[in-house]
């Protein structure tokens, strides 16, 4: 296989070359639909996979390991054994392998391969999404949110209202997470976003943006930063060591425990895997026998039902609720940087749920008799579309049912002046306005915060009147010391004495 090695890099190297005209090839036609963006995205990705591939393939060769490349290259000029040069029978006995490799393997024969490379941008993947996702225009959460509304973490609400608060699991209070549900509702969460990020956005590199969400949350969570876990991972990820573990240093008898108080006391038995039940005195007699004997040679009666054993020197190990919770902020951080990314697909799931709600039985029936019937395609690309109303167009081209533009009032325009007098057309769109890039970049132009108190304010004079007002506001509420004095009130003995000023 060595005498064909050369023949097997020029191969390879032809192949990657026709692979990226390929790719730039169909890159340059514009997707005439979502299903059509979705096929070229994935034809594109399985091109790249082929060049990855053979790419690693060449680099093993480039390495040349077993010294086999080094030896072809000597074997071309003809040197033998004895040294002796013989370039013609090289030659010849080169051209007679070259011809044998090419009769054994048909397809690597170097021949105009341009047809059958084309056919690679006529292919369709198979591509496989629930009736509810729509070809990847919504997702399909009911399965998660049966699971959150079936759970102890969970609230009864309706889908809508889920589709609401399902990507911000930072909010769901810490108690309620350290459960195996939790975990498993969301490692299931993940699964579900990574599996239709990858079938909507195939060109994406979801490797690299998890590598950089776990760098970012393991410097946020050795700060304390990470939201919903703000006392955890400080000291190297040992807050929560700091707040259980008692420094026995400090203490010279059971009674002096006894003062730290029953909570104290079982928060940092349970830290050492101590059995935490008992009065305050059994607990701190137990406690205080850890002070001069390591955990290893106290009696396993002291030790809680499946407690781990600890570690020499009677120091406790990282425990595993702490890794537990590390493991959850860091696929609560990964769910919200993927609803990050499918923001639009959120929105546009949550419109949808709220459309059906508003259809009748027979506008739904109507709509999926609809969805059933194929498309057919003009060819007169410039057929006009009846909208005499001049209804705006809905996401399959077509102009929206005059119903739904009534129902959220998209004939009622709405003016932002710091917006730059930007239209918003119907009060969804309107009120939604107020937590977009643009207004927010407005007010921070600006120079004030885009808080709740500017909501519906979308004038610049009336938005600056408002701020002056709250700034004075906060000044009147602030103590200056240039004018004040601090005032300490003694009601026990019937009397006040005021510092700094001469009592009356």
């Amino acid at each position: 296989m060595s005498s064909t090695l050369l023949e097997l890099t020029r191969a390879a190297h032809e192949e990657t070359e026709k692979l990226e005209r390929l790719i730039v090839k169909d890159l340059q036609n514009e997707p005439a639909s979502n299903k059509d963006r979705l096929s070229q995205s994935h034809r594109v990705r399985h091109m790249i996979d082929q060049i990855t591939s053979t790419t690693h393939k060449l680099i093993e060769i480039y390495e040349d390991k077993d010294n086999a490349r080094k030896d072809e290259i000597a074997a071309l000029g003809g040197q033998t054994a004895s040294g002796t040069t013989n370039v013609f029978s090289a030659f010849y006995d080169r051209l007679k392998e070259i011809r044998e490799y090419h009769r054994r393997h048909p397809s690597a024969r170097v021949i105009d391969t341009t047809d059958e490379y084309e056919e690679l941008l006529q292919e369709e993947p198979q591509l496989e999404f629930s009736g509810e996702e729509a070809y990847g225009r919504y997702l399909d959460m009911h399965e998660l949110y049966n699971d959150y509304i079936n759970s102890k973490f969970g609230k009864q609400i309706d889908y809508s209202s889920y589709l609401e608060v399902f990507s911000q699991p930072h909010t769901i209070p810490r108690k309620l997470k350290m459960t195996r549900q939790y975990r498993e509702y969301l490692g299931k969460m993940v699964e579900y976003l990574v599996y239709f990020f990858e079938r909507t956005e195939p060109l994406q590199d979801l490797d690299r943006l998890f590598s950089k969400v776990s760098s970012e949350f393991e410097e946020q969570w050795a700060n304390g930063k990470v939201d919903g876990w703000k006392d955890e991972g400080q000291e190297n990820g040992h807050a929560s060591d700091e707040h259980t573990s008692i420094d026995l240093d400090y203490y010279s008898t059971v009674e002096e425990l006894v003062e730290l108080g029953p909570e104290k006391l079982k928060e940092a038995l349970g830290a050492l895997g101590l059995k935490t039940g008992g009065t305050v005195q059994q607990r701190a007699e137990r406690l205080f026998l850890t002070k001069n004997t390591p955990l290893e040679k106290l009696d396993k009666k002291h030790f809680a039902k499946g407690a781990r054993n600890p570690q020499q020197n009677g120091k406790v190990p990282a425990s595993n609720q702490e890794d537990d919770s590390k493991n959850i902020a860091l696929m609560e951080a990964k769910i919200e940087k993927l609803c990050e990314l499918l923001s639009e697909t959120i929105m546009r799931t949550k419109e949808n749920v709220e459309k059906k709600q508003a259809l009748t039985y027979e506008e739904m029936e109507a709509e999926r008799e609809d969805e059933e019937v194929p498309d057919i395609e003009s060819d007169d690309e410039d057929q006009q579309i009846y909208n005499p109303l001049k209804l705006p167009m809905g996401w399959d081209g077509k102009p929206i049912p005059y119903w739904l533009y009534k129902l959220h009032g998209l004939g009622q325009e709405f003016k932002c002046e710091i917006c730059g007098n930007y239209s918003y057309w119907g009060r969804r769109a309107y009120e939604r306005h107020f937590k977009e890039f643009r207004h927010q970049y407005g007010m921070r132009r600006l120079g004030i915060p885009n808080t709740k108190n500017f909501n519906e304010i979308t004038s610049i004079e009336e938005a600056q009147i408002l701020w002056e007002r709250i700034k004075e506001k906060q000044g009147v509420n602030k103590w200056r010391p240039e004018l004040e004095e601090e005032i300490d009130i003694d009601w026990r003995h019937g009397r006040m004495r005021l510092d700094g000023l001469m009592a009356c």
